[in-house]
């Protein structure tokens, strides 16, 4: 039998206390993330995700990641200088080797999927 995981009332989750994000530009900011779900072999992750305003760098050298926004506003810039605005209702697919930088312009929180496949 195939098991259904099924997640509700996602904006309302606690994610427990914020913590200094380690890759901040600007000093004071936090966030806090919550798995929800993680494949036997630990490639697929699904979590929550929560940050407050400011900037900071982004690498994924490690995984590709799925973001869709539940809350906030954020500036995404691409190493190529591209940059996207993205709201609650939006999504974006960062593939394995992207790195850039997000500005946070609302506290935001996300549903990230990370696979390292």
């Amino acid at each position: 039998m195939i098991d259904l995981s099924v997640f509700t009332a996602l904006s309302g989750i606690d994610l427990g206390a914020l913590q200094d994000k380690p890759t901040t530009l600007t000093p004071g900011q936090s966030e806090a993330a919550q798995p929800l779900w993680t494949s036997p072999d630990g490639q697929l992750e699904i979590g929550l995700w929560e940050c407050t305003p400011g900037q900071f760098t982004a690498d994924r050298s490690a995984a590709a990641e799925f973001c869709y926004f539940l809350e906030g506003r954020i500036v995404m810039t691409h190493l190529d200088g591209t940059r996207k605005t993205l709201g609650p209702g939006d999504a974006i697919l960062l593939p394995k080797g992207w790195k850039g930088t997000w500005e946070i312009t609302e506290h935001t929180r996300k549903i990230y999927v990370f696979f390292e496949g």
